[in-house]
């Protein structure tokens, strides 16, 4: 990559454009749109202009949002319709979704009034709704058609479409009534009439469903696309796996802004101002700020056992570390279980006798080396010792009780369960090992 960067600056730098030309046109689109990311602005739109009609047009949709928009303000009005045209219509949108209202109005300008109402209809859909991800490039059929005529009108219109693989037959009313793949058509008689191969039993979405559940069933089904309908279950587009493999990889990155106590930001990390960067993490900071005053209470309540017996205060730090990892260890298996839709609310009591026996079979193996640790190698009383690993057994199968049934609670309340993971439950766990600490201490030691 660095080779070939630097062989486009050198090219443009002595006017070798046809040179430029020649090699640039060998790589695959993606990594040519990563060339153009790294080259500075006026160098990327000096290749991009190299490049032929078609090629640009598949090139543009791989840019980052910045380079796009730099493009598009600096390209003549024939060429944005060129673009425009000859996108997929969930790849316009995408673009439209990410440009500022002054560059969409130059961009809609050169868009025919049937398209722009398309592109209307497409943003007019919920951010992250399956019509907003949705394309119209499909193959639809008729029922009454053989195999022979639908072959023709694959080979007519097909190559303006975004998939072929899979057709879909719909009635007068353009309801979904089937869907056929490429290949049975392909090894079908031609004189086959298509209701009489068509599998009826269909996967589809809605149009408002929320697209990380139109991920899941991608992957429940292992599906190449997914056919999108209306309320009178009319066709009006389909889902294609790579916008699926986008989708996916968002709402994870989503997952874990959240679980790491951050706000979600769509945006890449070194392109994010340090302002944004502060701005996602503090409001969560100063919440788990403000709720880890409820461990300095506790401790304060108990400060008159601390000072007569002082060893205690020694394994503070342990007992509330093992308590947020033990809780983080199940909230984290149970929020990614509840991602991929492995567990559900109604698991709700398998869930706690599982992560009650894990907890037990943890705690009471922790319990026992931090006891034989303690008594014999730090030379404690043997009360101080029962106290400390009693504590951590009753600490640890809490926090695993708690870590797990916290994002099941939290999907039960339409939250979503990424905020019950790591600081969240170490913040309520922690509380949790003080009390029972002090608690068991002041009755096997009497103070």
């Amino acid at each position: 990559m660095n080779e070939v960067i630097e062989f486009i600056e050198q090219g443009i730098e002595k006017g070798e454009f046809t040179k430029i030309r020649e090699q640039i046109v060998k790589l695959n689109v993606v990594d040519i749109a990563l060339i153009l990311d790294e080259l500075d602005e006026k160098a990327a739109l000096i290749v991009f202009r190299l490049l032929p009609k078609e090629l640009s047009v598949e090139v543009f949709s791989y840019l980052s949002k910045e380079q796009q928009q730099y493009i598009i303000e600096s390209i003549t009005d024939r060429e944005i319709k060129n673009i425009i045209d000859n996108l997929f219509m969930d790849d316009t949108v995408d673009v439209l979704e990410e440009m500022p209202a002054n560059v969409v109005k130059k961009i809609l300008r050169h868009v025919s009034e049937d398209r722009r109402k398309l592109i209307n209809q497409f943003l007019q859909y919920p951010e992250y709704s399956a019509g907003s991800i949705m394309t119209i490039e499909y193959i639809d059929l008729k029922k009454e058609m053989t195999v022979g005529q639908a072959l023709d009108k694959i080979k007519r219109v097909g190559i303006d479409k975004e998939t072929i693989d899979i057709c879909y037959v719909m009635d007068q009313s353009r309801r979904l009534e089937g869907a056929i793949p490429l290949r049975k058509l392909v090894v079908s008689e031609k004189d086959v009439v298509i209701k009489d191969i068509m599998e009826t039993n269909i996967i589809s979405v809605h149009t408002h469903m929320d697209r990380e559940e139109v991920g899941n069933l991608f992957r429940k089904y292992g599906l190449l696309a997914m056919p999108v309908v209306d309320m009178e279950n009319r066709l009006v587009g389909i889902i294609t796996v790579d916008d699926v493999v986008d989708i996916i990889e968002q709402e994870n990155t989503e997952d874990f802004q959240v679980m790491a106590a951050m706000e979600p930001s769509d945006e890449e990390y070194l392109k994010t101002s340090v302002f944004r960067l502060a701005r996602n993490r503090i409001v969560w900071l100063l919440i788990l700020m403000i709720s880890a005053t409820f461990t300095g209470s506790i401790i304060k309540k108990y400060n008159d056992m601390l000072s007569s017996v002082v060893i205690l205060a020694t394994f503070i730090p342990m007992l509330m570390d093992s308590a947020g990892n033990a809780g983080s260890q199940s909230s984290t298996l149970i929020i990614r279980g509840l991602a991929l839709d492995e567990i559900r609310l109604r698991d709700f009591s398998k869930v706690l006798w599982k992560e009650l026996r894990v907890g037990l079979l943890v705690g009471l193996t922790l319990s026992v080396v931090n006891f034989l640790r303690i008594y014999l190698l730090d030379k404690v009383g043997i009360q101080i010792a029962l106290t400390v690993s009693g504590s951590l057994f009753i600490t640890v199968v809490t926090a695993k009780i708690v870590g797990s049934l916290l994002p099941i609670a939290a999907k039960k309340l339409r939250l979503d369960p990424a905020i019950m993971a790591g600081p969240l439950i170490t913040t309520i766990v922690d509380a949790l090992a003080l009390l029972a600490y002090f608690r068991i201490a002041t009755w096997l030691l009497g103070l």
